[in-house]
């Protein structure tokens, strides 16, 4: 990581309370992953922190779809650390090894059931284009409906902004761990 991990006695009296909040479940400290370099600025931890819970913990979307959507991401912004820490549980939450393996190496993909092909061409689309036709977005909105669309499509959001902190302040995987993307 290209910062010190940041302690306390290092935060500005105004946001202490909010360093507090974020770090209670964690001793007092952020050492690792993306909320590592998203704890310099606690205030604005805690409230992505608020999106994230909804997103994971309330959303419309199956667990599998998220998941699927967070390797996407990992994987269109060469993010190493979301790759280790969702590869895995995307394939626990049903996705395909081959699937997983081809899109880590850049191989084509495997035909998918409809839901995740259609989350695979919407992210595809809007990594590469930073839009979608209005083909895709129809079959994204037919298949998830206006609520679940706007969850993906603010996951993928999400997960951009952890993969730029993740990315820029260079926060890798734990020495020794797989799996990791071919960058």
């Amino acid at each position: 990581m290209r910062t010190p991990i940041l302690t306390r006695d290092q935060v500005p009296e105004q946001l202490r309370e909010a360093f507090d909040h974020e770090t209670a479940n964690s001793g007092g400290v952020v050492s690792s992953g993306p909320g590592s370099a998203m704890i310099n600025s606690p205030e604005m931890r805690r409230r992505a922190n608020y999106l994230v819970n909804y997103l994971r913990d309330e959303s419309s979307l199956p667990k599998k779809i998220q998941e699927l959507a967070m390797i996407l991401t990992a994987r269109n912004m060469d993010c190493q650390y979301i790759w280790f820490a969702h590869s895995v549980r995307a394939k626990e939450q049903g996705i395909s090894a081959e699937f997983v393996d081809n899109l880590r190496d850049r191989k084509a993909l495997p035909q998918l059931p409809a839901d995740e092909q259609t989350v695979v061409n919407y992210a595809t689309e809007l990594f590469n284009n930073h839009r979608v036709t209005d083909a895709t977005f129809q079959a994204a909105i037919d298949q998830f409906g206006a609520l679940g669309l706007t969850e993906l499509t603010t996951l993928f959001g999400y997960y951009t902004l952890l993969a730029f902190n993740a990315n820029s302040f260079d926060i890798d995987v734990p020495d020794g761990a797989e799996p990791k993307l071919p960058i």
